[in-house]
């Protein structure tokens, strides 16, 4: 019989003044995966994901927008999927907090 261990991910945890919060809080034994924490008032950037991404926005709203100029606007209380291989950009049109779950089958 395996033990069941959870992790109890904290919606409100100490977050860094001086800019983003980004706190990995599980790692599988193969490094292929992990979740956490990440928060930031101001972040705006091009992304292109290696990784499979599944965010549960806690507060905030983030607008992605893919290679080819498709949009879409996530709010406080959604929960999304980025595939692996979105090329694209990533704003923080609100301050954002979110818990994550990153899958890299490279390893992280």
């Amino acid at each position: 019989m395996t033990e069941f261990a959870s992790i109890r991910f904290n919606p409100t945890p100490e977050l860094n003044p001086e800019g983003d919060t980004s706190l990995v809080w599980y790692t599988d034994p193969t490094s292929h995966a992990c979740g956490g924490f990440w928060a930031s008032d101001d972040f705006a950037a091009p992304v292109e994901y290696t990784e499979a991404e599944f965010v549960t926005l806690l507060e905030g709203e983030v607008l992605l927008t893919d290679a080819s100029g498709h949009s879409e606007t996530y709010k406080a209380g959604d929960s999304f999927l980025i595939p692996a291989g979105f090329k694209g950009h990533w704003q923080t049109v609100k301050p954002v907090r979110k818990f994550f779950m990153i899958y890299e089958a490279k390893g992280l």
